[in-house]
C-alpha cells in the first residue's frame, strides 16, 4: 500500500519510528517531513499530506503532531481527505469501517509507540463498511448546506 506520513517537529521521533514500522510491513512509505527538529508549522505538513491523498499519490495517510488535533484539522481542510484523530485501535477501526477515513491522526505527546502501531494496524486492516455509511460519507464531500436534517 502507498502510505504518506507527515508530522510537525513535536512528532518527528514518532514519525520516523512509524515510517520504519510501515516499511517493515512491506508498505511503500512517502515521508513528507519534516526531517529534522527545526520548529515547523503543522498546517504546512497537514496540507501536504492531504494533497497526496487527494491526488492519489498515497492511498492512506498518517498525520502526527503533539496532540494530533492541529494536524487533523489541517488535513480535513482538503475535501479529498478524511482524517480521524485516534488514540486506540477501536477508534481507528471505526474510522475506516464507518467513515471511510483515509488518514489517521495521532498525538505524539499522548500516545506511545506500541499503541500507535496498534492503531495503524487496525486502520490498515479494516475495510470501509459501505451500505448505510456510504450516504453519510458522500455528504462529507459536499458543500455544507443550511438544510435541516430529515
Amino acid at each position: 500500500m502507498r502510505i504518506a506520513i507527515a508530522s510537525d517537529h513535536a512528532a518527528l521521533a514518532l514519525k520516523s519510528a512509524l515510517a520504519d514500522y510501515l516499511r517493515g510491513l512491506g508498505h511503500n512509505v512517502a515521508d513528507l517531513g519534516p526531517h529534522d527538529e527545526t520548529s515547523v508549522d503543522y498546517p504546512d505538513y497537514g496540507y501536504s499530506l492531504a494533497a497526496a491523498i487527494a491526488d492519489g499519490s498515497a492511498e492512506r495517510g498518517i498525520a502526527l503532531c503533539g496532540s494530533g488535533i492541529g494536524i487533523s484539522i489541517a488535513v480535513n481542510r482538503n475535501p479529498g481527505a478524511r482524517a480521524a484523530l485516534v488514540s486506540e485501535p477501536l477508534s481507528a477501526r471505526l474510522a475506516r469501517e464507518h467513515n471511510d477515513a483515509n488518514v489517521i491522526a495521532m498525538g505524539a505527546r499522548l500516545i506511545g509507540i506500541e499503541m500507535a502501531k496498534a492503531c495503524i494496524d487496525a486502520f490498515l486492516l479494516t475495510d470501509f463498511g459501505g451500505d448505510r455509511h456510504q450516504r453519510r460519507v458522500d455528504k462529507l464531500s459536499n458543500p455544507i448546506t443550511t438544510k435541516e436534517p430529515a
